[in-house]
């Protein structure tokens, strides 16, 4: 098949350049930023894309991103994200684009270069390759929206300002809300959580992890 590659590693990127052609395929482009990826896809149509996650210039989910695109602009071209790391935002919008033809597998859980191979296969001929640790995270993320959409707009508003470092003093200030309105919005907010009171965890800090986890 032929195949274009995305990873910032150079060793990486040329082991799988390397190993992709000793197995007979055709390894069109290899890049290492994602605005290079939608380029050679656009150029080579390819029948899989293989995609890191995090690559230049913010090394956050430029990858994921440019994935994204690829499968609304091309549809018919595969892709595998390969990576270490799990972007469930993205990733679920990157399966909520059409499953088919689509993978998520992470590095260090592929122990088989024939399952690696494996997966290309499947993934050109339409199925979808997850690793089950892809899905788990990705479901605990919906969740975790589920959950935050219980709060009521003003919950959202105390939380959203806990989550910048705000005190219930400023909290009140910037919300012209009186300081035992803000506890009470704190309260709710730990209810609705799930967060009871505890002396070995800080219920603050796990309220704003939910909220930037969402």
């Amino acid at each position: 098949m032929r195949i274009v590659i995305a990873e910032d590693a150079v060793m990486l990127r040329d082991g799988l350049r390397m190993l992709l052609t000793a197995r007979g395929h055709d390894v069109v482009a290899a890049v290492g930023d994602g605005e290079a990826l939608r380029e050679a896809v656009a150029e080579h149509a390819p029948d899989v894309a293989v995609v890191d996650v995090r690559m230049p210039p913010s090394h956050t989910d430029e990858g994921l991103r440019a994935a994204i695109r690829i499968r609304r602009d091309h549809p018919g071209v595969g892709v595998l994200v390969f990576s270490q790391y799990v972007e469930t935002r993205y990733a679920a919008q990157l399966l909520a684009e059409g499953a088919h033809g689509v993978g998520y597998l992470l590095k260090e859980r592929v122990a088989d270069v024939a399952d690696f191979l494996a997966a290309l296969d499947r993934i050109a001929d339409g199925e979808t390759v997850l690793d089950p640790e892809v899905v788990t995270q990705i479901m605990g993320a919906s969740r975790r929206v589920e959950t935050l959409a219980t709060l009521s707009s003003r919950e959202r508003d105390v939380l959203a300002l806990m989550a910048e470092g705000r005190s219930n003093s400023a909290i009140a200030s910037a919300l012209f809300l009186s300081y035992g309105s803000v506890e009470k919005h704190v309260s709710q907010i730990f209810a609705k959580l799930g967060l009871p009171p505890s002396d070995h965890d800080h219920r603050r800090v796990l309220a704003v992890l939910r909220h930037l986890q969402a």
